[in-house]
């Protein structure tokens, strides 16, 4: 039988998506309220992997990514992913008039050995983690980067992408050594 350890602290991070930079910037300003300092960003990035989203927020789709300074625990993503749902349907009130869904929030988490995804869609490879929320693995390291697997979507497959996680990446080893944690 196995010792039962707690597993240690991951990166918190959002995927903002979104036809409208613009709302990067509230968005940011929103989360930095609930989970704390951003210590990393990325750059705005074009979305043109799929037309799954074009219906409820329209045309231009761009990308960005924003990692936290605080270390979550795993089981913190189910909470974490319901105010991101949340904060979505404030949004998409608040601008009522405009796309359905004036802005993506994708939670998630780093590891040094995987991108971890939280969502609301169930499917044969996401795992249920508790108040309609699941996980998947999006990405695994392997050979000095993570590596996708053949479910990890299009744009999760990009280098720009594994850039900035190899950037999270370095950044919570920083954080794990450090004596103040």
């Amino acid at each position: 039988m196995g010792a039962i350890v707690e597993t240690g602290p991951v990166k918190l991070f959002v995927g903002m998506l979104a036809g409208d930079p613009a709302r990067f910037t509230e968005a940011e300003t929103l989360l930095v309220e609930r989970y704390g300092a951003v210590d990393l960003s990325s750059e705005v990035l074009p979305f043109e992997y799929t037309e799954y989203y074009r219906a409820e927020m329209g045309e231009g789709l761009v990308r960005k990514f924003l990692s936290f300074e605080r270390l979550i625990r795993p089981d913190e993503l189910i909470d974490i992913k319901r105010t991101t749902n949340g904060m979505e349907e404030d949004f998409a009130r608040r601008l009522a008039g405009g796309p359905a869904r004036p802005v993506n929030l994708d939670p998630g988490y780093l590891a040094l050995s995987k991108v971890v995804l939280a969502t609301t869609k169930d499917y044969s490879h996401r795992v249920y983690l508790g108040k309609g929320i699941h996980a998947e693995v999006t990405l695994h390291f392997q050979r000095g980067r993570y590596e996708p697997w053949e479910w990890t979507y299009p744009d999760y497959r990009t280098e720009e992408y594994g850039r900035f996680f190899l950037g999270m990446r370095e950044r919570l080893r920083e954080q794990l050594r450090s004596p103040r944690r």
